[in-house]
């Protein structure tokens, strides 16, 4: 029989472990289970639509024959929109050579990654985190893993990032971060940029720079008093070494509109639309016709925030009181309050507890599939994004959250919590 072997790359690639909880999940709907699932991060469309104008603008794209290839840069249009978009909001300036769409934020990041990282080269990122272990495996990096804690939030901190630096060729952030939907403060950032410019100050003129990959996709979605920082506006001297990574997935609950931005220094941008065009993961003309005209739209837009924020809010609040009512009664559940995201992040810790049927829960992969089977909660561990197999902590996204479930499910997990010896 002929060999089955394939690349070092695809025998030693892990699945996504959130797509393999999403398959068990399927499984016991399908078997006539009602599951409280919170594990996707995405929308439901019936719940959460994309912007009327939006779709209005993405349908007359398409009834004007708008179905060519853009360029691979994305069409000019949308990189003057995105431009105008992020100066009114965010302050920043970038040219239009200076940004990259593409299908959405992942290609993006593969293609910085692809850019920046040489087979061996160090990358620093703090886990939990989104994706980076696998983008380091598939650029054959050095993983330098920093287990980011509680009493920060779960966002690294400049003493803990300072020790990987020298020799170091990415720096990969998150804020607001997923899975936590928690933020950077000014301070900690301020800190984190000045360690990168230390650092990149340090180096000799032909020395590769230390980049910072910095994902601000769930940027727009914070709540409360809470408030989005970037390293370019804190330090200006940062957009020598920063690639943004942005776009409307989040933003206007279009994740299947695959329409996302990289915005850096041009000659970076430049070789990402060369790895991009070979891989060929431009948005669809339509979508980039369509947000363009979107996105200049402020009222539209102001409007659209205004309810969208307040819904996603509302849900976290009130699965948040939940969790802390539960605490007060004593049982072994935590959460942080909300501040950004679609994410809450919880805590269920039940290790060593004993089920009505007499088994001991000996590990967090057991009291996964205990709150699965017993409490119909689905949820996704910290281990799913890097950290420790022994970590209590979850995530817990409200994209797909029907406001009148939300009591029904914290009763079903308190009910299931009792049970238990």
């Amino acid at each position: 029989m002929p060999s089955s072997k394939l690349s070092q790359l695809a025998e030693t690639l892990i699945g996504s472990e959130i797509v393999k909880l999403g398959a068990d999940i399927k499984a016991k709907m399908a078997q006539g289970n009602k599951i409280y699932n919170f594990t996707i991060g995405d929308f439901d469309s019936s719940i959460f639509p994309i912007p009327q104008q939006l779709e209005n603008e993405i349908v007359e794209a398409y009834k004007t024959n708008h179905t060519t290839y853009p360029p691979a840069d994305g069409i000019l249009e949308l990189r003057n929109a995105v431009a105008e978009f992020i100066q009114k909001r965010e302050g920043l300036s970038f040219a239009n050579d200076e940004i990259l769409i593409a299908a959405g934020g992942r290609p993006l990041i593969y293609a910085a990654y692809r850019a920046i990282v040489d087979k061996g080269e160090k990358v620093v990122y703090a886990v939990p985190s989104w994706n980076n272990n696998h983008y380091v495996h598939f650029t054959e990096g050095e993983h330098v893993l920093i287990e980011s804690k509680k009493e920060n939030n779960f966002m690294p901190t400049a003493e803990e990032i300072k020790p990987y630096l020298k020799g170091t060729s990415l720096l990969a952030l998150c804020s607001p971060l997923n899975p936590t939907g928690t933020t950077f403060t000014k301070e900690e950032l301020e800190d984190i940029c000045d360690l990168v410019i230390a650092e990149n100050e340090q180096r000799d003129d032909d020395e590769k720079k230390l980049y910072l990959l910095y994902d601000q996709i769930y940027w727009t979605l914070t709540y409360g008093k809470t408030a989005h920082y970037n390293p370019v506006s804190l330090r200006p001297k940062m957009k020598e070494f920063t690639i943004f990574i942005d776009g409307i997935s989040k933003a206007f609950a279009a994740t299947g509109v695959r329409v996302g931005w990289a915005m850096g220094p041009a000659n970076l941008i430049n070789k990402m639309k060369a790895i991009n065009s070979h891989v060929g993961s431009w948005a669809p003309m339509a979508e980039q016709k369509a947000t363009a005209k979107y996105l200049l739209q402020t009222e539209e837009v102001d409007n659209y925030f205004a309810i969208f924020k307040s819904e996603i809010e509302e849900r976290l609040q009130r699965i948040y009181a939940g969790f802390q009512q539960l605490k007060a009664q004593g049982f072994s559940i935590d959460a942080i309050s909300p501040q950004a995201a679609i994410y809450l992040t919880i805590q269920i810790d039940l290790v060593g507890k004993t089920t009505a049927e007499g088994k001991k829960l000996t590990d967090q992969t057991e009291v996964t599939e205990y709150l699965l089977n017993e409490a119909k909660l689905a949820i996704v561990p910290f281990s799913a994004f890097g950290a420790s197999a022994k970590s209590t902590w979850y995530r817990l996204s409200v994209g797909t959250c029907k406001k009148e479930e939300i009591d029904e499910m914290i009763e079903k997990l308190k009910n299931s919590l009792i049970k238990l010896t």
